[in-house]
C-alpha cells in the first residue's frame, strides 16, 4: 500500500513513517501542505495522514480541497485537539477517521487497516480462495495448510492483487503501490516480485497472470 504521511513534528513523522515502512508499505513523508499537493499531482495513494497545523497552513483547507476535487483517498487526521467540535468539524469536511495525539501506533495500524479494508469493499482483512488462505496483517499465506512465509514487500504486493481481484493492474501503477517517490527502482522490480509471488503462490489454484501490454491480474478461474 502506498501512504502519504502529513506531519511536521519529526518524532512523530519519524515513528510513523517508520512504522508503517517496516510493515511494507511504501510512505511518502511530507511536512508541509505543498509537498503533499505536489506527491497527489504526481501519483495515487491508498491512503493518507494528516496532521491539522503545519508549517504552512490549516490541514483542514488541505481536506476540503482534496474532497472538492471528488477524490474517495480515505484520510485519516491526527490532531492534537481533543474537542468534540474540532473532531466534528474534520469530520464534517470528509475526513474518514481521527486519531486525537498522543496516540498508539497499533491503533493507528487498526484504524489504517479499516480505512483500507472499506475503501476496497472488503468486509475483512483475511482472504480465502480455492485452497489458500492469506492474512495480510501478520504476512501468513497458507495453502491446503502449509504455511509459506512471505517477506514485507511480497505481503504488501500480494495484498494488492487481492484487494483489486480480477482488475488488470500495471507494472506502473505496482510501483506506486510499493515504493516511494524517492526510491531509485525500476519496472524490472514488478518483475522480480511477481516472480516470487508466482512461486508462492504455486499449488494453489490461485494464479497471478500477466496481460500482455497492460500488466498483470490476480485470477482463481
Amino acid at each position: 500500500m502506498r501512504f502519504l504521511l502529513v506531519e511536521d513534528s519529526p518524532d512523530i513523522g519519524k515513528a510513523v513513517s517508520t512504522r508503517m515502512t517496516d510493515q511494507g508499505h511504501a510512505v511518502d513523508w511530507v511536512t508541509t501542505l505543498a509537498d503533499a499537493d505536489a506527491v497527489l499531482a504526481s501519483s495515487a495513494v491508498d491512503l493518507i495522514v494528516l496532521d491539522i497545523m503545519l508549517p504552512d497552513g490549516d490541514g483542514r483547507d488541505f481536506l476540503a480541497r482534496h474532497r472538492a476535487r471528488a477524490d474517495a483517498t480515505p484520510v485519516l487526521v491526527i490532531t492534537a485537539r481533543s474537542q468534540v467540535s474540532d473532531r466534528v468539524s474534520v469530520l464534517d469536511l470528509g475526513a474518514d477517521d481521527y486519531l486525537t495525539k498522543p496516540f498508539d501506533l497499533d491503533e493507528l495500524d487498526a484504524r489504517c487497516r479499516a480505512l483500507i479494508r472499506r475503501s476496497s469493499g472488503a468486509p475483512q482483512d483475511d482472504f480465502t480462495a480455492k485452497n489458500l488462505h492469506y492474512e495480510p496483517q501478520s504476512s501468513r499465506l497458507q495453502i491446503a495448510g502449509e504455511t509459506r512465509a512471505l517477506r514485507n514487500r511480497e505481503n504488501r504486493l500480494l495484498e494488492v492483487f487481492f484487494r483489486s481481484k480480477g482488475r488488470v493492474l500495471s507494472k506502473a501503477l505496482l510501483l506506486d503501490r510499493l515504493f516511494s517517490l524517492d526510491a531509485d527502482v525500476s519496472e524490472n522490480t514488478i518483475e522480480v516480485y511477481v516472480g516470487r509471488l508466482r512461486q508462492h503462490l504455486d499449488g494453489s489454484g490461485v494464479r497471478i497472470e500477466t496481460v500482455r501490454g497492460a500488466g498483470y491480474r490476480l485470477s482463481d478461474h
